[in-house]
């Protein structure tokens, strides 16, 4: 059974995935905003414009969205204008200012048989936008005539650079069940604007210590974090736990410990740190610019193996190495008391996983079935708001298996890498991310299970 407090969240998850209740979207009446107001000349140039491009309504790009999820949407507008009101929600996105369409978009779209919507505001630039597409020999292009604003004040799902203006975390921490908060990090990758929030930092409250689930892309990020944790309680932060040694875990370790918190980390994750700790802090200074300040590589203060107590308070917290799946060290918090789990990368949601050239997808489903037999009831994924185990194996497990066993069909037929680039990842390119990833999943995927 979930909680009451996850319905929104998956409703809206679902809508994104096609699998809404039916809506009658065409009964929705939206008062237009008010368009900038054109001269007669320009006026009679977008009327003929509009004679000339194909149209879609609200209700007609939800329609083409679900059941052509490969269709790729192309916000016009300038990114000063995304950044302040978001985007409409959708696996294919990009942001090409209308003033540079011609000189971007065969290098984002280099088909030119793919099917393209194109959207600004209030459709004054779209149109003119998807014409110019059709100049250049894009045979299915749309314009959405409704614009932004209207698919906005509709309640259509919408993806914000930034929920969270007033902080650098991306959103403000959930309580998903009393004593355990999740701050949801933006399913993207980390950017200047998310400031790197593009995983979940969560944190246990209990009545002799917090303690905390990542600690975050930077040190102003950490403190971030510590600040809304200080709102909910007066307990010190205890321990920091680091789900995996990717930057967007650890780099903010050195702000927790000024705190006086420990930092613990799997013994891969730890030697992982040493490794790479500091490619990882250049890799985040040049995205992250000023919001970088301060940040810098930090040890572990404790290393554990395979399991680790951390009890306190009157909750009985495990942290947990099941196996290496996602990354090195993957590490868990389990309330088995709550039946809850913080699962950190071994499960993702909402969001395409990635697969790194060190992940190993068989053993991940290996520990997928530990992981399972926990038995637990709420999960807090590594990416994706709070759920329950169905819906993670759903968008993790399954997905391992689904794609290697398409991997598997092209080595037996003897396939190439190019044959692989191109298998059928359509039950799942509605995820966030997936346009970025598919093609280098299911590469990586092949160049593993050559030698398997």
């Amino acid at each position: 059974m979930i909680p009451l407090r996850f319905l929104p969240a998956l409703l809206c998850a679902l809508l994104v995935a096609g699998a809404a209740p039916a809506q009658d979207l065409s009964a929705v009446v939206v008062p237009p905003p008010e368009a900038p107001a054109l001269t007669r000349a320009a006026q009679k140039v977008l009327d003929a414009v509009n004679l000339r491009v194909p149209q879609l309504d609200t209700a007609g790009l939800v329609a083409q969205l679900k059941a052509q999820p490969e269709t790729v949407v192309v916000d016009v507008r300038t990114p000063a204008e995304v950044a302040l009101s978001g985007h409409i929600e959708t696996a294919f996105f990009f942001n090409i200012a209308r003033g540079l369409l011609e000189f971007q978009i065969e290098t984002a779209v280099p088909d030119k048989a793919t099917p393209i919507v194109v959207y600004c505001g209030v459709s004054q630039r779209s149109p003119l936008a998807a014409d110019t597409l059709a100049a250049l020999g894009y045979t299915n292009v749309k314009n959405y005539r409704d614009g932004f604003l209207n698919w906005k004040r509709a309640g259509l799902p919408v993806r914000a650079l930034d929920r969270a203006p007033d902080s650098f975390l991306y959103d403000l921490p959930q309580e998903v069940i009393p004593g355990v908060w999740s701050a949801i990090g933006a399913t993207a990758p980390g950017t200047y604007e998310n400031s790197g929030h593009n995983n979940n930092l969560s944190f246990i409250v209990t009545g002799a210590g917090v303690v905390v689930m990542n600690a975050g892309d930077n040190y102003l990020l950490a403190q971030s974090l510590h600040d809304e944790i200080r709102k909910r309680t007066d307990q010190p932060v205890k321990y920091v736990v680091l789900e995996n040694g990717q930057g967007h875990a650890m780099l903010g370790s050195g702000y927790w410990q000024q705190q006086g918190a420990k930092i613990v980390a799997q013994r891969d994750t730890a030697r992982y740190i040493e490794e790479q700790g500091y490619e990882a802090l250049a890799t985040m200074r040049a995205r992250a610019r000023d919001k970088a300040f301060r940040t810098d590589v930090a040890k572990p203060d404790i290393v554990y193996d395979d399991r680790l107590d951390l009890s306190m308070g009157g909750w009985k917290i495990e942290v947990l190495h099941l196996g290496n799946a996602h990354h090195h060290g993957d590490t868990m918090l389990w309330l088995p008391e709550k039946k809850l789990v913080i699962s950190g990368d071994t499960a993702f949601h909402v969001r395409m996983l990635p697969i790194f050239e060190d992940t190993d997808t068989a053993r991940w489903i290996e520990v997928w079935d530990a992981f399972e037999a926990l038995g637990a009831e709420i999960v807090v994924p590594g990416h994706g708001g709070p759920t329950d185990m169905a819906t993670v194996r759903k968008w993790t497990r399954d997905y391992l298996v689904y794609l290697r066993g398409k991997v598997a069909e092209v080595i037996a037929n003897g396939g190439s890498l190019d044959d692989a680039y191109k298998v059928d990842q359509s039950p799942y390119l509605h995820l966030h991310t997936a346009d970025e990833l598919a093609r280098v999943n299911a590469g990586r995927v092949f160049r593993a299970m050559e030698f398997e």
